[in-house]
């Protein structure tokens, strides 16, 4: 019979074992789950995925999975005076897709491997994006509320699980349109 030490060991062991943090869980020999759980926890679908609707919950728009604004769709005018960096910093559209602030409006790119999102991208442009805070890592800034800020502090191999869950996404057709400067 086990003794009491040799017990406690192994219910000690499995306790551990079973309250890992997800991320250990997530396998680095496979980069696109791995990416898949780095841009869920870290809330890409919040600005990126439309959302559905109804009476009493909010869900992603799963054949829109992280394809960004949706193009064509009209963002409700802005309350006058709103926003008002003294007041309300940021406001968004009912999804979060499309964002005003002191910076203009911004709406949420496309993610997908569709051309008009990340299909000519590499994965070193997308590290670049990200460390810089410009779009294509040389070009117009990323603007608010994109937190690039926070995901350039990734390791390089976790930016590029990302980006390979992002390749791997089925592309969808959906060009999102250029920011608006702020109103004078």
């Amino acid at each position: 019979m086990p003794s009491l030490v040799s017990r406690i060991t192994v219910v000690l062991l499995l306790t551990v074992a079973c309250n890992r943090p997800p991320a250990a869980n997530a396998p680095a020999e496979n980069p696109v789950a791995r990416g898949a759980y780095l841009a869920n926890v870290g809330g890409c679908n919040d600005c990126h995925t439309p959302k559905i609707f109804s009476a009493t919950s909010m869900g992603l728009d799963t054949t829109r999975l992280l394809a960004g604004y949706p193009a064509g769709s009209n963002v409700p005018t802005l309350p006058a005076g709103l926003p008002n960096a003294a007041g309300w910093a940021a406001l968004s559209n009912a999804d979060g897709t499309a964002w005003a602030g002191p910076w203009g409006t911004s709406y949420a790119a496309s993610l997908t491997p569709h051309e008009s999102g990340l299909a000519a991208w590499t994965p070193d442009v997308f590290i670049q994006t990200m460390r810089t805070g410009k779009h294509l890592g040389t070009g117009r800034a990323v603007l608010p509320p994109m937190p690039w800020q926070d995901y350039g502090q990734m390791t390089d191999d976790d930016l590029r699980a990302v980006f390979a869950y992002l390749k791997s996404l089925k592309p969808v057709a959906n060009a999102v349109p250029a920011p608006l400067p702020p109103k004078s």
